[in-house]
Order: structure tokens, then sequence, then C-alpha cells
């Protein structure tokens, strides 16, 4: 069995494919990404659909503009970029797993003091 690490994962998709992604994922307009890069639309363009490849330059230029690392950018290698949707809904969800967790650890206090008063007042009302 083949051990698919971060480090030789391939995402199955191309270099264009990966560009548009992490552009998308970015919130930016091709307009927006290609001046920030310093190449023009079209320029982007054809790197998008693969009609094209940047050089080395500016896959690293590319990278530090779409906040992804050269290496995913290149070959899918490692972590790819998720929406910001997403990691703000995993970061509220834990924080009401915490919440919760803290709430039943009340819940079971309150039930141990509930059961130790009810036996206190059982013997009581047998004495």
């Amino acid at each position: 069995m083949h051990d698919m690490t971060a480090d030789t994962y391939d995402d199955g998709d191309t270099l264009g494919g990966r560009i548009t992604r992490a552009r998308d994922l970015a919130s930016l307009t091709l307009e927006e990404a290609a001046s920030r890069i310093g190449v023009t639309d079209e320029t982007l363009s054809e790197w998008e659909s693969d009609r094209s490849e940047p050089r080395a330059n500016k896959i690293m230029t590319l990278a530090g503009v779409l906040g992804v690392s050269p290496a995913w950018l290149i070959s899918g290698a490692g972590e790819a970029p998720q929406s910001p949707g997403i990691s703000v809904a995993v970061d509220e969800m834990s924080g009401e797993i915490n919440r919760l967790r803290e709430l039943a650890a009340q819940i079971s206090t309150c039930i141990e003091t509930l059961e130790s008063r009810l036996v206190t007042l059982t013997r009581a009302a047998n004495d």
C-alpha cells in the first residue's frame, strides 16, 4: 500500500487549476491578482488555463500573493489552501465543544451535590 503523506500527495489538479483555486480562496479577481503579481491579466489567465507557465521567480511571487506554499502551487504537495469560512466554522465549533465540556462538568458537580443531599435527607427521614 502506498503511503500518502502530505509531502507526496498529488491533488490531481494542474498548476493552472491550483492558481485559480488559490486566487478564488484569496478573494482576488483576476485583475487584482495580476496587478499584485506584476503581470497582465492575459498572462495570469494563460497560467490559469495552463496555456503557459510562470517562471520560477513569478511562482514565488504568486505563492506570496495567494498565501500558499510554492511547493503546493507547483505540484500539489503539502497543505492546500482552505476557505476562510471553513476555518472560522471550525474555530466556532471548537469553542462550542469546549463550552459544552465546561457545562457538562458543572452538571456533573450539581448531580453529585444533589445525590449527596438526597442521601442525607433519606437518612434523616428514616431516623
